[in-house]
C-alpha cells in the first residue's frame, strides 16, 4: 500500500531553499575561479562553499542530535569567518585548500545526514515557548532559523565578493537595464520631510516569541525629537556633485581615522564606480557603474553604494549628518502599514538597485521612501548591545565580537537580502572603511 509522503515542515523547507539559493550564487563564478580572494579582507570563495553547511552541522551537532563527522579536520577548518579592521589581511594560498571535490563531497554528507535526522513532529510551534526565553533559545525551530538566516545572510555577502570578480570569471544572465532612462541630467530634487517627535522602539521583547539575533533583543524605547530626513536616499547624481565639488579633497569633511584610510588606500570614487573613457560617447559623466555582469551608463537615480567613511565626508560637506539608528527607526515606525509588506528592491529580485523613487508605495506616514529594500543605510550609530543584552548559548560571538567602536549599524536591507530579514528590529552591521557592501545613506536635520 503506498502512502503519501510526510509533508515538509516549513522550516525544512526553507532550509532547502536557501540552500538552493547559495548553490545557484556559488554557479556563476566558473569552476576555475573559485580559488580566487575578490576582496583582500575575506577568505577565498572555496572558503564559504565548505563554510555554510560546516555550520549547520556544527550548530546541530549534539544539541539536537548526533552528527558524526565525515571530516573533523574539515569541520574546524571551514567553521569561523574573518573580519580584519585596517590591517591583517589573510596570506593563504590557493593550494591551501581542499580540493572542490573534497569539499563537495563533505557537504553533500552533510546535508544527507541533517536530512534524515530532522523529524518534523519534533520541530514545535515557537508559541509553545513564549515565556521561556532559555528553552527558545535552545528548540530546533531557534536553530534551523539560526542556519537558515546564517545562510541567507551569506547569500548576500558572498554577492559583495562576486560583484568584485572581473566580469570574465562570471557567467550570469544577459545584461538588459536601460540606463538611458535614468540620465544624469534629470535629477531628483534634495527634498526633506519632517518627522514628528515620538518614540523609537529599538529590538525585540524576550517574551515576544518572535526570532531574531542575541543582538536584537532587549526591546529599548528611545524619545526622538523631530527632525529631518531625506526624502530619499543619496543618488549618483548627488554622488557626484560632491566628487566635483572636490569632495574627496577636503580635509575637513573627513573624520581623521577616515581621511587616513582614504589616504593609504587611494580613495576617491565608490567601489562600484569605473572611470569612463568613452565619457563623451556617453552620458558625458566621466563615470561608469559596475554591475554583477556589466558595466553601465551611470544611472542617475540609483542609490550610491558607498563606506560608513564616504557617507559620512558627504553628510559634513551637505550640512546634515547621518541619522542615528533611533531617528532612522523613528521614520520607519511612522507608518500607517507594514513597510515592509510587498513593495520594494529585496529577497533577490534584482541584482542591482532601483530608482530610489522606484517604490512609492515603500513610504512611512513622514513621507519617507524607500527604508526596506534597495541598500542598507548608514547610521550614526556604532554596534552595541542593547539593555540586558546575553549571547546566544550557541555562537557566543556572533554579536558581541564586533561591539568594538569600529562597526556602524545599518538598517533596511538590500537588493540582495532576504525577505524574513526585513524585520524592523534586525540591525546589520560593517566596519566604517569597508566599501563593498550594498549601502547607501539619507542624511538627516535636527
Amino acid at each position: 500500500m503506498n502512502r503519501e509522503p510526510t509533508p515538509l515542515h516549513p522550516l525544512l523547507a526553507r532550509l532547502r531553499e536557501a540552500r538552493q539559493t547559495t548553490d545557484t550564487l556559488f554557479s556563476i563564478v566558473k569552476p576555475e575561479f573559485l580559488y580566487e580572494r575578490p576582496i583582500a579582507e575575506r577568505h577565498r570563495i572555496v572558503f564559504y562553499i565548505g563554510h555554510l553547511d560546516a555550520f549547520d552541522r556544527n550548530l546541530f551537532d549534539q544539541r539536537l542530535f548526533d552528527l558524526p563527522s565525515p571530516n573533523p579536520e574539515f569541520d574546524q577548518l571551514f567553521a569561523f569567518g574573518i573580519d580584519p579592521v585596517d590591517g591583517g589581511l589573510p596570506i593563504d594560498q590557493p593550494h591551501d585548500w581542499p580540493t572542490l571535490a573534497a569539499i563537495h563531497a563533505y557537504v553533500q554528507r552533510i546535508r544527507d545526514d541533517i536530512d534524515a535526522r530532522f523529524d518534523p513532529v519534533e520541530i514545535t510551534k515557537r508559541e509553545d515557548k513564549r515565556g521561556n526565553s532559555g528553552a527558545l533559545e535552545n528548540a530546533p525551530e531557534t536553530l534551523l532559523e539560526v542556519a537558515i538566516e546564517h545562510r541567507l545572510m551569506h547569500a548576500e555577502t558572498l554577492a559583495y565578493m562576486l560583484h568584485q570578480l572581473p566580469l570574465h570569471q562570471k557567467t550570469g544572465p544577459a545584461v538588459t537595464e536601460n540606463t538611458a532612462a535614468h540620465p544624469l541630467d534629470k535629477t531628483l530634487a534634495r527634498e526633506m520631510v519632517h518627522v514628528p517627535a515620538g518614540v523609537a522602539t529599538l529590538g525585540l521583547a524576550r517574551d515576544s516569541g518572535t526570532f531574531g539575533w542575541d543582538n536584537e533583543f532587549g526591546e529599548h524605547r528611545v524619545e526622538v525629537p523631530a527632525f529631518e530626513m531625506d526624502r530619499y536616499m543619496v543618488t549618483n547624481a548627488d554622488w557626484l556633485d560632491f566628487i566635483n565639488a572636490g569632495g574627496y579633497a577636503h580635509r575637513d569633511y573627513w573624520r581623521e581615522s577616515d581621511w587616513a584610510w582614504k589616504e593609504r588606500d587611494g580613495i576617491d570614487k565608490p567601489a562600484f564606480w569605473v572611470r569612463d573613457k568613452s565619457s563623451e560617447e556617453s552620458n558625458g559623466s566621466g563615470w561608469k557603474l559596475r554591475t554583477m555582469f556589466a558595466e553601465i551608463a551611470l544611472p542617475a537615480d540609483w542609490p550610491v553604494y558607498v563606506s560608513h567613511a564616504e557617507a559620512s565626508a558627504y553628510a559634513k560637506w551637505a550640512g546634515k549628518s547621518l541619522p542615528t539608528e533611533a531617528q532612522w527607526q523613528r521614520a520607519a515606525e511612522f507608518a500607517p502599514n507594514a513597510p515592509h509588506a510587498q513593495q520594494g528592491n529585496f529577497d533577490f529580485r534584482r541584482w542591482e538597485p532601483s530608482p530610489v523613487q522606484a517604490h512609492p508605495e515603500n513610504r512611512s506616514a513622514a513621507g519617507v521612501v524607500g527604508q526596506f529594500g534597495n541598500g542598507w543605510e548608514w547610521t550614526s550609530t556604532t554596534f552595541g548591545p542593547l539593555p540586558g543584552f546575553a549571547p546566544f548559548p550557541f555562537y557566543l560571538g556572533y554579536s558581541a565580537n564586533f561591539y568594538d567602536d569600529q562597526h556602524y549599524v545599518l538598517k533596511g536591507g538590500s537588493p540582495r537580502t532576504a525577505a524574513c530579514m526585513l524585520r524592523p528590529s534586525f540591525r546589520n552591521w560593517f566596519q566604517a572603511h569597508y566599501q563593498y557592501v550594498y549601502a547607501g545613506f539619507r542624511c538627516v536635520l535636527t
